[in-house]
């Protein structure tokens, strides 16, 4: 999704047509694979690669490409190759050649603040809500709902995930509890949860709140649906609930994220919007 928003962005800025290269997705097999089209309303124009060989040239092989890519050899990159050089903000963006494959996570939204109302449009979601579904958008509605992630899954049992991403400590969402507690009336929490019996078993909730576990496989993206329905967010070090948050478009949302987005130093000063509150 942020690889998405950056490159739409961008093509918006230039007026010219946006295409993704999917082609690393083949044999992927984490999560869903690639779902923009099938989950969201935006257009999903797919590269040929054709389509890549005619602004890359003899870089636009995947394998070439992860090797240009590595900062020591940008000196060979074509100019049409603009590589993501650090994980904040890199305003030289604005700078890439009209025709251009841009290679990154793109994690800000700095890369697409301009154009967030086409955006938001672009990322609504497509397919009609399940009963269950609907039954918690009328809820959801009703009260001061917060949506809570919790983010464990491969963040836990992946021992190479766990070491870059870690996890958010309890100390972590009992803060955040209590900062949206002490600022919203009768808030009501929905939490989601990968893992709900550890949440369950660990986190402790003495406010109004319920578990939303049965979005399940390809049914999964209706959690950052549901998230983005709720008034206030309590984020995971996850994208999946940043994005849940950020879909959001309510100004006065309180959106309360994790100071410790990865378990090394990386630095993620541009990955929260000003409005969000770090803890």
């Amino acid at each position: 999704m942020f690889q998405y928003a950056a490159g739409r962005a961008l093509s918006l800025d230039r007026g010219v047509q946006l295409r993704l290269d999917v082609s690393d997705f083949a044999g992927y097999g984490l999560h869903q694979g690639f779902e923009l089209s099938r989950v969201f309303s935006c257009r999903v124009d797919l590269a040929e690669p054709e389509d890549v060989y005619a602004v890359l040239g003899w870089q636009s092989s995947k394998r070439v490409r992860r090797i240009v890519a590595r900062p020591e050899l940008r000196f060979l990159r074509s100019p049409r190759f603009v590589v993501e050089p650090h994980f904040h903000h890199w305003p030289e963006i604005s700078y890439a050649p009209q025709d251009c494959y841009l290679f990154g996570y793109w994690q800000s939204e700095k890369y697409f603040q301009t154009h967030a109302a086409e955006i938001r449009a672009d990322f609504a979601f497509k397919p009609p809500l399940t009963n269950r579904n609907s039954e918690l958008v009328g809820q959801i509605a009703q009260v001061n709902a917060v949506s809570l992630h919790v983010r464990r899954g491969d963040y836990v049992s992946n021992s190479k995930t766990h070491a870059t991403h870690g996890v958010c400590s309890l100390d972590y969402y009992r803060d955040a509890i209590r900062h949206i507690s002490d600022r919203v009336e009768r808030p009501y929490f929905f939490i989601f949860s990968d893992n709900m019996a550890w949440v369950k078993g660990n986190l402790k909730m003495d406010m109004p709140h319920q578990y939303i576990d049965h979005n399940k496989g390809a049914e999964s993206y209706n959690d950052m649906r549901l998230m983005s329905l709720c008034r206030h967010h309590i984020i995971a070090n996850s994208s999946f609930s940043w994005w849940g948050a950020w879909l959001n478009p309510n100004p006065d949302k309180i959106v309360v994220a994790p100071r410790r987005w990865f378990a090394n130093d990386t630095n993620v000063a541009d990955l929260f919007p000003a409005a969000w509150v770090i803890l």
